[in-house]
């Protein structure tokens, strides 16, 4: 078998707000959707992250990785993403050249999948979990009164944790009160904090029970600062949804810099650097907790990683509606957890009819 083609396509769907408000900084949502046909008939989907600078994304992929796999054999993995990563490094070794590598990856996993014909979970050695405890993950709300009535929303849709993005403690308290003791909490507030400040938050959310404080500090690759918030502070840090290659998740674990990993399979260098990542964590005995606010190849990606790793929970599910799915079956969460699919590979099939609509050129 051979790769004939590869192509990333650049999908902006509508965000519906029927049911609640959502706001998104960027507008339409944007997705990158990785397509790599075979010569016997195969093809495999991916995704790479496409938030803000998708165009860049998409022409790495079509312009500069194309050349390297045509005619190649897919089932090679390793052996591509390796010649993948050496092809690029003259780009940067992170960032929008890494992101269009874990695209290419995701696609690669998804034929092995279809070849053997196990959904990619069994493939990779499953735990037997087939459903996925999940968190809801709110967008960042400027009316406290929105902010309420969505994370009630989520606890009335079963729930168990939500995530919040908010910046300030009113918020958080406010949410406290509206969902109760019972919904566990988390607070991502992207990096916005020098560590001063963030040690000053962290004091003064400690009564709100956080299940952990998420990229507090920026730079994010500011480790020694982030150790130092969690040991002052006593509050649980979860960091790394930005951070590309084993080799970034190896500095900030050797800091101590984190009690929760969050590698993101559409950034970090796809299905099999994240497969480094959570190894190197269970042997530093850190819980992997994925970056997953996705709807596509990439949302999948990460239930089947976590469905065969131990110690790699919730699913973060991005609580918004989009116009369509990508997928010719709906993603199926039900009371707080993603069911998942058992067709070989990611296990759903892409409808072509919505990457046709929804695409844009690039």
């Amino acid at each position: 078998m051979k790769i004939s083609d590869v192509h990333a396509y650049l999908l902006a769907i509508p965000i519906s707000e029927k049911e609640f408000p959502a706001p998104w900084r960027w507008g339409g949502f944007n997705q990158v959707i990785v397509e790599i046909r075979t010569d016997e008939g195969v093809t495999g989907y991916g995704e790479a992250f496409g938030y803000g600078v998708p165009d860049a994304t998409v022409t790495v992929i079509n312009r500069v990785l194309k050349a390297l796999l045509v005619g190649a054999d897919p089932a090679c993995i390793s052996s591509l993403q390796d010649q993948m990563y050496r092809q690029t490094h003259l780009f940067g070794r992170y960032g929008i050249t890494t992101f269009a590598i874990s695209g290419v990856d995701i696609a690669l996993w998804d034929i092995a999948g279809k070849c053997a014909g196990l959904p990619m979970h069994r493939l990779l050695g499953s735990t037997g979990l087939i459903t996925i405890p999940a968190y809801a993950s709110l967008t960042r709300y400027g009316d406290v009164a929105q902010l309420k009535n969505v994370a009630l929303h989520a606890k009335q849709s079963g729930y168990r944790m939500i995530k919040l993005h908010q910046l300030d403690v009113e918020n958080v308290e406010t949410v406290r009160k509206a969902v109760g003791e019972e919904v566990r909490l988390a607070l991502d507030v992207n990096c916005a904090w020098t560590p001063e400040k963030a040690l000053e938050m962290a004091n003064r959310l400690i009564p709100f029970s956080l299940e952990w404080l998420e990229e507090p500090i920026w730079p994010p690759e500011d480790f020694q600062s982030l150790a130092r918030l969690g040991l002052l502070s006593g509050i649980r840090i979860a960091t790394g949804e930005n951070a590309c290659t084993v080799y970034q998740f190896k500095e900030m674990l050797e800091a101590g810099a984190a009690s929760y990993i969050q590698p993101s399979v559409v950034k970090v260098g796809g299905v099999s650097e994240w497969r480094k990542v959570a190894a190197i964590a269970e042997a530093y005995n850190v819980r992997v907790a994925p970056h997953s606010a996705y709807f596509g190849p990439g949302l999948l990606a990460t239930a089947h990683l976590i469905a065969s790793c131990p110690h790699a929970q919730p699913l973060e599910h991005l609580y918004l509606n989009l116009e369509a799915s990508i997928f010719k079956e709906p993603l199926k969460f039900e009371d707080g957890y993603f069911h998942m699919p058992e067709g070989p590979g990611l296990g759903l099939e892409i409808d072509p009819g919505v990457l046709e609509r929804y695409g844009v050129s690039s």
